[in-house]
């Protein structure tokens, strides 16, 4: 295994100036490049307590049986369920009954960061070896707070028996369906509250992303999704109800189960789906776009965070960086999940498989969705007011800009 000493030497000095500052700032004199790598062996002591769901828990396991014959650090694994994980985080670590790594999702980050319970990951020069979008959604304020290991996005998944080439446009994928006869020209997940991860790509081809965003690619609270191009994909969603194209009565699993059974030649989803329609020849293409952008779906990437109360955070930084950013750990935790890994070297072994390499590829051009605290405020007036636009029970102008004031309102409170 080789490992970087340079890597722990910069991880001790931030630890160091941080102890001696009340600011957040990396100072600009810290050394910026900790990428040489040596033989070492990473500092023992306690052992680590990592937290990780069922899916995930043979391959940090595998990873952990390496780094405790190398170092002679013993690794103490908890099951969680992961839909837990986040609030028993926030609740334990600042006890100091929590772990000293967890595994968790992108988008927990600015959660995270206000409550204080997470710290930085020194990555040195293995940022480079990610996929970009994969640090980028793990960064904020210029640090990066999580060593990613799976990418996912949604895109359009194709039956090629009932549709041999990919639509260019909405509407191509509309005439398509229809002229394939069979129920459903297109299957898009929706159900009563709506879906607005699903329709997405759609409303950021109208020209409005859900806020704004800085030079370097972070969000700001700002709402973007508002004015003439947020109507306008408000009355689209109009017209597509009004047609019967797409309905509120479209659940997950009657999407799925329709598609599977050959009942329209296209679907928006992700992996997930691939397993209940393995059966069917498929090709993953980029999402129809109904505007005159380009459809971007959001990018969801997860990742292992280090505990801002770590006893251990040396060890813990050593463990993430020089034993679960590897290619074999990483191609194990895909295998496990399905999800195409984060390191691109493991991505480009996976993408052997052309689903996989489709997925990839379209999430390549998404945005990662927003890890700000101020994307709670928007979900659940999102969704449904797509909804009751969609269904016909709100009109949609006034609908949109209602939302508008709603979701500003809740971010400013």
């Amino acid at each position: 295994m080789r490992r970087s000493i340079l890597l722990v030497s910069a991880l001790a000095t931030t630890l160091a100036l941080s102890a001696c500052s009340t600011g957040s700032e990396t100072p600009a004199d810290e050394p910026a490049d900790t990428g040489a790598s040596a033989d070492a062996e990473a500092p023992s002591g306690d052992p680590l307590t990592i937290w990780v769901d069922e899916t995930r828990q043979a391959a940090v396991e595998a990873a952990a049986a390496d780094f405790t014959a190398e170092t002679g650090t013993e690794v103490e694994l908890v099951q969680k369920n992961f839909d837990e994980i986040r609030a028993d985080f926030v609740a334990q670590v600042p006890t100091g009954e929590g772990p000293d790594i967890t595994v968790g999702a992108h988008d927990w980050l600015g959660g995270l960061l206000s409550n204080g319970v997470v710290a930085p990951v020194e990555l040195g020069d293995k940022a480079g070896e990610f996929e970009d979008v994969a640090v980028q959604a793990f960064t904020a304020d210029g640090q990066v707070y999580g060593l990613p290991y799976a990418v996912e996005n949604i895109a359009l998944i194709r039956n090629t028996a009932l549709a041999e080439t990919a639509p260019a446009t909405w509407d191509d994928a509309v005439a398509a369906g229809e002229g394939a006869g069979t129920k459903y020209p297109i299957l898009i997940q929706t159900g009563a509250e709506g879906d607005p991860y699903t329709y997405y790509p759609f409303q950021t081809s109208f020209g409005a992303p859900v806020f704004e965003q800085n030079d370097d690619g972070s969000y700001t609270s700002e709402i973007a999704m508002g004015g003439e191009n947020g109507e306008a994909y408000a009355q689209w969603l109009a017209e597509q109800g009004d047609a019967g194209t797409l309905s509120t009565d479209m659940t997950y699993d009657i999407a799925v189960e329709a598609f599977a059974n050959g009942e329209s030649p296209f679907i928006i989803g992700g992996p997930w789906m691939l397993e209940q329609v393995s059966d069917l020849d498929l090709v993953i293409d980029p999402v129809p776009a109904p505007g005159d952008q380009p459809a971007q779906p959001f990018v969801g990437v997860a990742g292992f965070y280090l505990s801002a109360q770590s006893d251990n955070p040396l060890v813990a930084n050593d463990f993430l960086v020089n034993f679960m950013a590897t290619e074999e750990a990483q191609t194990a935790l895909y295998e496990a999940g399905g999800r195409p890994p984060a390191l691109t070297a493991a991505a480009d072994a996976a993408a052997g498989d052309l689903l996989v390499a489709g997925f990839r590829n379209v999430g390549a051009d998404a945005v990662p969705m927003p890890s700000i605290p101020a994307m709670d405020s928007v979900w659940a007036f999102w969704g449904v007011t797509e909804a009751n636009i969609l269904s016909g029970k709100a009109e949609p102008v006034d609908a949109w800009q209602k939302m508008i004031t709603d979701i500003d309102g809740a971010i400013g409170s």
